[in-house]
């Protein structure tokens, strides 16, 4: 076991950020549902965080599926400002910043009321969102808001499964909870520096 976490962890920096190169068009609405709901789990950055947002939730937040809802709400409302031409400041280090603090979440078990948990994962997801408005404004009409769509289901499925995970294993091993919490944060302060 350890010696897999080590692969992993010498592997994060070759698939840590998400929004290098341009976003590929697609030409249907089924294809651009389908690239945004497999987005999530190609980008290592959202992976992290969504998974995070969900397994913070399942262990430190009650009721525990509210985060991750205002996660998905804020990504959209994040997209369509994106979409819309609208200029979010400090996209790319916020991003970063949520994988480090949810990840710091997780890894201490920080219980917090469902309100400011809530906004506290919105506010990221906002940023996540703006970053994907952005790429997916170039497709345009009808296949931007598919692809739209299909990320929020994809973000939703992630974080269902942090939540299962969440409730199935880190509750019972908590040294778990607390090593792929500090791999989350970790690979938040690598995306950091990279901005630096």
């Amino acid at each position: 076991m350890k010696k897999i976490l080590t692969i992993s962890l010498t592997a994060l920096p070759f698939a840590a950020m998400a929004h290098v190169g341009g976003h590929p068009h697609s030409h249907g609405l089924a294809d651009s549902f389908a690239q945004g709901l497999m987005h999530p789990f190609t980008g290592l950055d959202h992976l992290a965080a969504m998974l995070a947002v969900g397994a913070w939730s399942a262990l430190a937040v009650r009721p525990a599926w509210r985060a991750p809802a205002a996660f998905v709400a804020l990504l959209v409302l994040g997209a369509l400002a994106g979409f819309s031409g609208l200029w979010v400041p400090g996209v790319e280090p916020m991003i970063a910043a949520s994988v480090l603090v949810l990840g710091l979440l997780v890894a201490v078990h920080k219980r917090m009321p469902w309100g400011a948990a809530a906004a506290l994962a919105g506010v990221f997801a906002f940023f996540h969102g703006a970053a994907h408005g952005y790429e997916l404004a170039g497709d345009g009409g009808a296949a931007a808001f598919a692809a739209l769509a299909g990320m929020a289901a994809g973000s939703a499925v992630l974080h269902v499964a942090g939540m299962l995970l969440g409730h199935a294993v880190m509750q019972r091993h908590q040294w778990i909870a607390r090593a792929g919490g500090a791999a989350t944060a970790l690979l938040g302060v690598f995306m950091l520096t990279r901005l630096a």
